[in-house]
């Protein structure tokens, strides 16, 4: 815990003071009472009491005091809480491989049918941005809270040869800090950006200077990734999950389909697509996410199901002042009843 305004606490100082405070006028009223009542009459009457219950009372009131003193300090916790703003960006393979039927009743039709489960239950005050990748990866839908908009986004989407899941992390990344300069024709259009040169390379030239953070730090927002794993084309998808880890950005990642794959067909070749969980599962361990493997419909559902409870929760700073300063006024207005009630007077 910390203190806003940690000078207040030096009220604390006043606290053994009250407290002497209290054992010199319970001394003194000792004192009187031997001096003007008979010692028998005294230990009667303390027989029908309890010494401990006379105490109770101010004890309380000084406990009120003390928590309202420690509530001028302004102190500041880590709690965990639903976020107030929160930007999610689902990046969602529309590349041909989706047509396999290991998932019925295919990956695509079952990706997009939790997508939309999802897109219902996630909360009004989280944004939900869409990105679409096959070849290249574009930005469907821009975050929003409008479900409406964003469940017509998703049925706009059309199956595009190749797969590149660079370019979907690249393009979340470019969505999640649109004013960072990440240049994204640079990285994901021009082919210069992934074949005559590095992807580390290229970063060199990002419009705005950045430090890099630690992975997973970003707290403002997260990338979920549905996708069979299988790169074709575009940027390396190890080095753009590293952009993301820079950027303190999490990237969960679903896998789609079975290792074992299925046969599809596409304007007369037919061949095998195939999971590739070891890549999912690396670009989840380098951004702090988590990896989930989608083999049916049922299981993608239930991935959705856990994300939108990891991502709405936060652990956070939060000034607790107005918690602790109730609290206080409880215990002393409890402290007022029992005296009351016991002794018929406050105090």
């Amino acid at each position: 815990m910390s203190f806003l305004w940690p000078d207040a606490l030096w009220a604390l100082a006043l606290v053994p003071a009250l407290v002497a405070l209290y054992v010199l006028i319970l001394r003194r009223k000792r004192r009187l009472a031997l001096r003007f009542a008979d010692l028998g009459l005294i230990r009667e009457a303390m027989q029908g009491q309890s010494r401990l219950r006379r105490h109770i009372p101010p004890a309380l009131f000084l406990l009120a005091l003390v928590g309202l003193i420690v509530a001028s300090a302004r102190p500041v916790a880590t709690l965990t809480l639903p976020v107030s703003r929160q930007t999610i960006i689902l990046a969602m393979d529309v590349s041909g491989s989706m047509r396999a039927k290991d998932v019925e009743p295919s990956r695509f039709e079952a990706m997009k049918a939790a997508a939309r489960q999802f897109i219902q239950d996630v909360p009004r005050n989280t944004k939900i941005g869409i990105v679409s990748f096959a070849g290249t990866a574009s930005v469907v839908q821009q975050p929003t809270d409008n479900k409406e908009d964003l469940l017509a986004a998703i049925e706009r989407f059309q199956l595009q040869r190749a797969t590149a899941i660079g370019s979907g992390i690249i393009v979340s990344l470019a969505t999640l800090f649109p004013d960072e300069g990440i240049d994204v024709s640079e990285y994901v259009y021009g082919e210069r950006a992934w074949r005559s040169r590095p992807l580390a390379d290229a970063k060199k030239d990002a419009k705005k200077e950045f430090k890099p953070v630690p992975p997973g730090s970003y707290t403002g927002g997260a990338i979920i990734l549905l996708t069979d794993g299988q790169r074709t084309t575009g940027p390396d998808s190890i080095e753009a999950a590293k952009m993301a880890a820079d950027r303190g950005v999490r990237i969960y990642t679903v896998g789609l389909g079975t290792v074992h794959g299925d046969v599809i067909g596409f304007e007369g070749w037919s061949f095998r697509v195939r999971l590739d969980e070891e890549t999912l599962k690396q670009i989840a361990q380098m951004t702090r996410g988590e990896y989930f493997y989608a083999g049916t419909a049922a299981d993608l559902k239930k991935v959705y199901e856990s994300l939108s409870t990891r991502l709405v929760l936060e652990r956070r700073e939060t000034e607790i002042t107005a918690l602790l300063a109730a609290a206080s006024a409880l215990v002393a207005a409890a402290a007022g009843l029992l005296s009351l009630f016991w002794f018929n007077r406050v105090l």
